[in-house]
């Protein structure tokens, strides 16, 4: 690529496509930070890939046709090759970026420096330097006043704005993901699809100690009001996930189900209280009243005590 592309269009595509590789691969995974979109990647690669075809198609008819040249037309086709132009605007921007002055010049910068026959240059700084380094300054006067003075686009507001965005987003998607439920999340399921599906689980995995209409074999009655571990959702599904007593209770099945199904087992088992199995089983544990749902009841015994003790106190 020397002849039709020189170093100094070389350099920067070559560059700027590894680095862009980088960028994508190890720096920023899916999402990288300088290339936002792989296809640009892809784009770059096809277009360098393109040059090096036509280059080397060129190349190769060059030296065919130079092969085919007396002496004399080989030497005037290489001096006519010399003097063709080759991206003028490009070599002229890239003096002016670089500041450099042609090697015939050199000796106006020479300096009386002299080292063991090395000389010293005294260049100035290369233009685009300069020029980066003058916009940087500004920038940083510009942010200073704008983030720290004025208070404007803070990067702790953008922290606190992005935090609350991605905990509205988890929450989103943890509405949708039911397999994330545990003991903490989980709800009683009323939906006959859930409930059709804990029992198909429970059909297939439970009857044998709870029997097919939950009034218990091996296991416990499932269909009345008392429980070894405690009732409600919560209990139930702690007790299908983790097992019950040691030595005693049954295994524990969080090896076996998603939380998802676990849940829905649990609130087909719960759906079996007051039914009335063919045999049950005599009830085992403790009553299990679920007390949140009797706080109301109970708030409403207490004020009817109350008033009927002033009542009674003003007869």
């Amino acid at each position: 690529m020397r002849n039709l592309f020189p170093s100094y269009v070389r350099v920067p595509l070559v560059f700027f496509l590894i680095f862009g590789l980088v960028e994508y691969f190890v720096d920023s995974g899916s999402q990288p930070a300088f290339i936002k979109f792989p296809i640009v990647l892809l784009f770059l690669l096809l277009v360098l890939l393109i040059l090096i075809a036509i280059e080397a198609i060129i190349g190769a008819l060059e030296n065919v046709m130079f092969q085919s040249l007396t002496e004399e037309g080989k030497e005037r086709f290489l001096a006519s090759k010399n003097k063709v132009p080759q991206f003028n605007w490009i070599k002229n921007i890239y003096k002016k970026l670089a500041g450099t002055k042609p090697i015939e010049e050199e000796g106006e910068l020479i300096l009386d420096h002299n080292y063991d026959g090395i000389k010293e240059l005294d260049n100035s700084l290369p233009p685009w330097w300069l020029y980066s380094f003058y916009a940087s300054i500004i920038f940083a006067v510009v942010y200073l006043v704008n983030v720290h003075i004025l208070g404007n686009n803070s990067q702790f507001d953008e922290y606190a704005i992005e935090y609350k965005e991605a905990e509205i987003s988890i929450a989103e998607y943890k509405k949708n993901a039911k397999d994330l439920v545990d003991i903490n999340t989980v709800t009683l399921l009323t939906d006959a699809a859930d409930l059709n599906s804990g029992k198909a689980i429970f059909t297939q995995n439970c009857i044998p100690c709870h029997m097919a209409d939950g009034g218990g074999g091996i296991g416990p009655n499932l269909t009345d009001n008392h429980w070894i571990l405690g009732g409600g959702i919560k209990n139930v599904f702690n007790t299908i996930t983790e097992g019950g007593r040691d030595g005693k209770g049954m295994i524990s099945w969080k090896q076996s189900f998603k939380p998802s199904e676990i849940a829905q087992v649990a609130s087909y088992v719960l759906s079996l209280q007051g039914t009335t199995p063919a045999n049950p089983k005599a009830a085992e544990g403790e009553i299990w009243v679920d007390e949140t749902a009797t706080a109301p009841t109970e708030a409403i015994e207490t004020t009817t005590v109350e008033a009927d003790s002033l009542s009674i106190s003003a007869n």
